[in-house]
């Protein structure tokens, strides 16, 4: 659904792309890197949450090394998002509202948001 929605809005893909280490944990790879004809470029990390467990644990080091990533880009990484979807989630309205924001310093740049809110904006070139 997300490849499609981002060609729709105009963007070109790469799938499964290296954008550099991950904090203390080698190297990191984003699930898609969208790039609009302004030149922007957005790194896209999806999770699925099919029933509940440990996946939520997993979204605040998300976010950081997401922001880091962009951190570390000199300027060649604009923003990232990361996408949750599937019926598991018990926190994800709490992350969808910037809940993990004030536990955190310099996470601006990433942006947490639905499947269904992500696939719309994608569909229109919104990002």
């Amino acid at each position: 659904m997300v490849i499609p929605s981002l060609a729709k809005g105009g963007y070109s893909v790469r799938k499964s792309v290296n954008v550099g280490r991950r904090l203390g944990d080698g190297k990191h790879v984003v699930d898609v890197i969208a790039s609009d004809s302004a030149g922007r470029v957005f790194l896209v990390s999806l999770k699925w949450q099919q029933t509940s467990g440990t996946t939520e644990q997993k979204v605040p080091f998300e976010i950081m090394s997401l922001a880091d990533a962009i951190r570390s880009s000199a300027g060649r990484f604009h923003k990232a998002y990361l996408v949750l979807g599937g019926p598991g989630w018990k926190l994800r309205d709490f992350f969808v509202a910037d809940g993990v924001g004030p536990f955190m310093k310099n996470v601006e740049t990433v942006v947490v948001m639905r499947l269904e809110e992500f696939i719309g904006k994608a569909n229109k070139g919104q990002l």
